[in-house]
């Protein structure tokens, strides 16, 4: 089912966010917390600083309506920057690889691409980009 939710980057506290976050909405988180050491080590990349390992690589959270709550930190390590307007994005997740494509590709014009949309090591169809109105946009499609 297609459904929009939001996107948080934060400075090194996605957890403890998320950890408050989930009495008030009286919810579970949707699989546990994935960290930047789970990724997989990759050939063409540096090491991954021990540093951030244990920092959050995406968490998510039901808060009302179906609408979900997603986050990631975002290390200085990994040459992230976080400030107002560059921590939220609108994830837009259809129902196929095709409409996640004309999306995307629609985003696309006057933008500046962040991840040209691919196929991601997990599972996802998955690109991000800021508009020309400066709005950042994550545009995922995951077979179920």
């Amino acid at each position: 089912m297609s459904k929009i939710s939001t996107y948080v980057n934060f400075p090194g506290n996605a957890e403890a966010a998320f950890l408050f976050y989930q009495p008030v909405f009286k919810t579970e988180l949707v699989n546990g917390i994935q960290r930047f050491g789970e990724l997989p080590v990759d050939k063409n990349q540096p090491p991954m600083p021990e540093s951030i390992k244990h920092l959050v690589l995406h968490i998510e959270l039901p808060l009302l309506n179906d609408h979900i709550l997603m986050a990631s930190d975002a290390p200085a390590e990994l040459g992230f920057t976080v400030t107002n307007g560059n921590n939220m994005h609108i994830c837009v997740e259809p129902d196929g690889k095709e409409e996640a494509q004309r999306i995307f590709d629609g985003l696309s014009e006057g933008a500046v691409i962040t991840m040209p949309i691919q196929d991601m090591f997990w599972g996802a169809y998955y690109g991000t980009l800021t508009d020309q109105f400066g709005i950042n946009w994550m545009i995922t499609f995951t077979a179920k």
